[in-house]
Parts: structure tokens; C-alpha cells; sequence
């Protein structure tokens, strides 16, 4: 049992849904399947138009369109984190409102890439979307991606000041990172790293948005609420770690979402398409990757 935070909600399995096109458009009839999917399976939540959902390629119509139709398919019975976050503060603004209108339950807010804005610049970023909006905010630390990396010390700033900036999805692989921002910020921690799930978990982090719950959305449901550190099961923890790790491994042999895509195609889940400048999955890649879903019995 993951243990509750004070001011997040939000736990457990998150998943880092992906956004099927077909012919270059949106392909919105699945994209409800996947959510269905879920639904059944009991995942936590969704995040639409994060990472994983190819965000900085859709058109900002596209975006409020994919929070229209997760709100409208999931009808309350789990959570949409809506991904808003933008390089420009005043499009991410107009975008958390857009969302927020749509219904969504959270929103996602990654660190402004390309500008590469300083700790007090962050500071001040999301300190404008927290006035602009009432809904809960996670923040979103991944900077592998953004070329920023956002400071234990900014996120407490800003979580201290704002109430409803509730989390950070933190992807930088450091488990004294997770001690930090768990022992000195007000903000429940998100895994944002797939490897790392039982990691963070039992260093008290409350839930995960992950890419492997795609394709394995129970197992990785089952992880979060083990791997605790207490009134878990580490043993069975463990084995589901060794269980998970070629897939993690692989779901990242490329850029992020062109494996998972490849993998969900393979699963018949929904197409494989993504939008220039990434590619289709090469094929040797896919041919590892095949292999590894029909080891995990997947395909």
C-alpha cells in the first residue's frame, strides 16, 4: 500500500500514453481504445500529451483535442493528467487553461526547453502558471530532453509558495536526487525514470509515469504497491523488477515513443505511425524488440 501523501492525490501507476495517428492525423479511435484498455486494467491514471505523446509535434488544436476526448472516454473513472508544458510561459498559461476547461483531473508541466532558463527563471515560470490555474500542478524534471535541470531548491520554493503544485515527475536517474526532494520539498515525487520504479518507491516516492506500463499496465501497478518501504513485499518486488527489465530496456532502444509505438502495433493495440523528425523503428530494433514481447509472452 503506497502510503498517502499530504497533498497529492495522484499515485500509483501513471501512464505516459502515447498519441496514435493514422495518414498524419490523429486517430482518435485509438487512442479511446488504449484508454479503455487501461480502464480494464485498472491503471492508476493517464497523462495525454506528455513525452510520450509526441507534445512537440501536435498543434496546439490537436492538444485540447486529445483532452477533450481522454476526459470525455475515461468519464471519471481514472484520473487525465493533461500535458501542457510549452518553452514559451504564456502558450503554457492559455494551454493549462484550455485544459483545465476540458476537465482534467491534473496538469503536467514540463521545464521550458531550448531557452534554457535559469533556477529563479524556472521559479518564476511556474510560479505563473500556479496563478494562472487552480488545478493541481506537477512539475516535470527531465533534462535529458529540456538541457535544465530543476533544483530541489526551486522545486521547494515554488511548492512552498503554491499549494496546489502538488508533485514533480523526476527523470534524472539519481536516487540521492528522490532522498532530496522526498526529505526537503513539500511535493510528493512521480517516477519519471523506468528503470528506476522500486527505487524511488522505497525511497518514498508515491507513484510512477512510465512508458513500460504502455504494455505491461498490471504489472507495473503491482510494482508501485510493493515495492514501498513498508507493508510491501520485496521479494516479489524484486522479481518484478528482473521481470520488467528487458522491456525497459528496449522500449528505449530508440527515441521515446517510437519503441513503445512499435510495440503497441505489435500488440494490436494501435498503429505504430509517428510524426517527423522522429522515424519508424529500424528494423533490426524491431526485430529485437518483437523478440522480447514474445518472451514476455506479449505477442
Amino acid at each position: 500500500m503506497i502510503v498517502p501523501h499530504l497533498r497529492c492525490s495522484l499515485q500509483g501507476s501513471f501512464v505516459a500514453l502515447p498519441t496514435p495517428f493514422r495518414n498524419g492525423e490523429i486517430d482518435y479511435a485509438a487512442f479511446q481504445t488504449l484508454i479503455e484498455w487501461h480502464v480494464a486494467e485498472k491503471t492508476d491514471g493517464l497523462v495525454i500529451a506528455g513525452t510520450t505523446g509526441e507534445a512537440a509535434t501536435l498543434t496546439d488544436n490537436e492538444r485540447r483535442g486529445l483532452f477533450d476526448a481522454a476526459v470525455a472516454c475515461a468519464r471519471g473513472r481514472l484520473p487525465i493528467v493533461a500535458g501542457v508544458g510549452t518553452n514559451c510561459t504564456r502558450t503554457t498559461i492559455e494551454m493549462a487553461k484550455g485544459a483545465v476547461s476540458a476537465g482534467v483531473a491534473a496538469l503536467l508541466v514540463v521545464t521550458p526547453y531550448y531557452n534554457r532558463p535559469s533556477q529563479r527563471g524556472l521559479a518564476l515560470h511556474y510560479g505563473a502558471v500556479a496563478e494562472a490555474v487552480t488545478k493541481p500542478i506537477v512539475l516535470y524534471n527531465v533534462p535529458s530532453r529540456t538541457g535544465v535541470d530543476l533544483q530541489p531548491e526551486t522545486v521547494s520554493e515554488v511548492g512552498e509558495r503554491y499549494p496546489h503544485v502538488v508533485a514533480v515527475k523526476e527523470a534524472l536517474a539519481s536516487t540521492e536526487r528522490v532522498k532530496r526532494l522526498v526529505g526537503e520539498t513539500p511535493c510528493a515525487v512521480l517516477c519519471g525514470e523506468d528503470g528506476m520504479i522500486a527505487d524511488f518507491m522505497s525511497l518514498g516516492a508515491v507513484g510512477v509515469i512510465g512508458v513500460v506500463n504502455n504494455v505491461v499496465p498490471g504489472k507495473v501497478r503491482e510494482l508501485v504497491r510493493l515495492a514501498v518501504p513498508e507493508g510491501g513485499n520485496h521479494v516479489r518486488a524484486a522479481m518484478l523488477v528482473e521481470e520488467l527489465a528487458p522491456l525497459v530496456k528496449d522500449l528505449f532502444i530508440e527515441t521515446n515513443p517510437v519503441p513503445v509505438k512499435a510495440a503497441l502495433a505489435a500488440m494490436k493495440k494501435c498503429g505504430d505511425e509517428v510524426r517527423l523528425p522522429l522515424a519508424p523503428l529500424a528494423d533490426a530494433n524491431r526485430q529485437k524488440l518483437e523478440a522480447t514481447l514474445r518472451a514476455c509472452k506479449l505477442i
